[in-house]
């Protein structure tokens, strides 16, 4: 099946995001390729998602062939890759920053890579708590490897992330043998309990009526701070407003570019991204991808 591709739309850019030289075991990145596994309603399948002219184009590789789940599929590659959203009005307000108009040209069409799956979202941002992204995606691996399902295809095997139900009959000893410290994979089993007891759910947090009331709802669980919140509402509900306050990238990334000097400026930052209001979350999301470029000088 074939997607048009949007105006302002890079695939390379997003290919470069899901490629950064990590271990993610959730989706495999070649030349002009990305091949992922997930659930759908119609069974696992794997599909391969490449450039095609003005189009992606998908594959189902292995699993339901069926229009009915090609549009599934083609609906999970839209959201994941943002492709809906018209940049435009960011571009037009990047050019106009002097110290990040450069982004509009060197990161055009890089778009905000989602996390459909909220639980998934969530595990993630339990295991990346104050440790580096290497480390982290190392105990994903363990984690998705252990307990998640897979599909294999040409020698290879591509996983799919753990559901709830079996992640909520997990062992904390055996999570903390994966290297998992204590707390986190109490708050891990805790949140796939929560999922399986129908008090979390992604219906439950989008059918609330806005950022503050989701926030909230998400906090109130055990292990789920600010940051795990508004995470998780950037990746996997596009709020704009979920800005990963006290990361450690995003606060480099605002002092290189002269936006404050020390971290502690509270102030400063909360007036930067009042200037950004309905695109703090991709402001944040180019300003970690600046991350990756040399020093400014």
């Amino acid at each position: 099946m074939l997607i048009p591709v949007p105006p302002l739309f890079s695939f390379q850019e997003c290919l470069w995001f899901l490629n950064r030289n990590y271990d993610d075991c959730l989706h495999a990145v070649g030349e002009n390729v990305v091949l992922k596994a997930i659930a759908t309603p119609f069974g696992d399948v794997l599909f391969r998602v490449s450039e095609h002219g003005a189009f992606l184009r998908v594959d189902v590789l292995e699993g339901n062939s069926s229009s009915d789940c090609g549009d599934f599929i083609a609906a999970y590659v839209r959201e994941w890759f943002d492709m809906d959203r018209d940049l435009t009005p960011f571009y037009l307000h990047l050019q106009r920053d002097s110290r990040l108009a450069y982004m509009a040209d060197d990161f055009s069409g890089l778009r905000l890579m989602g996390i459909s799956d909220m639980f998934e979202a969530l595990c993630w941002s339990i295991i990346g708590q104050q440790i580096n992204l290497t480390f982290a995606y190392k105990l994903k691996r363990r984690l998705v490897e252990r307990y998640g399902r897979h599909i294999e295809w040409e020698n290879q095997v591509f996983h799919i992330f753990p559901e709830a139900e079996v992640l909520a009959n997990a062992e904390v000893n055996v999570l903390r043998e994966m290297q998992f410290s204590q707390k986190k994979a109490e708050y891990v089993i805790g949140v796939a309990r929560a999922f399986v007891e129908g008090t979390l759910s992604r219906s439950l947090i989008g059918a609330l009526p806005d950022f503050e009331a989701r926030q909230k709802a998400l906090v109130a669980h055990k292990g789920i701070g600010i940051w795990t919140a508004n995470y998780v509402l950037m990746k996997s509900f596009r709020a704009p407003e979920g800005i990963p306050h006290g990361d450690v990238g995003l606060l480099n990334a605002l002092a290189g570019h002269g936006i404050i000097v020390e971290r502690s400026e509270k102030d400063k930052i909360a007036a930067f991204f009042q200037d950004y209001a309905g695109w703090e979350t991709y402001i944040t999301f180019y300003l970690w991808r600046s991350l990756a470029m040399k020093p400014l000088t």
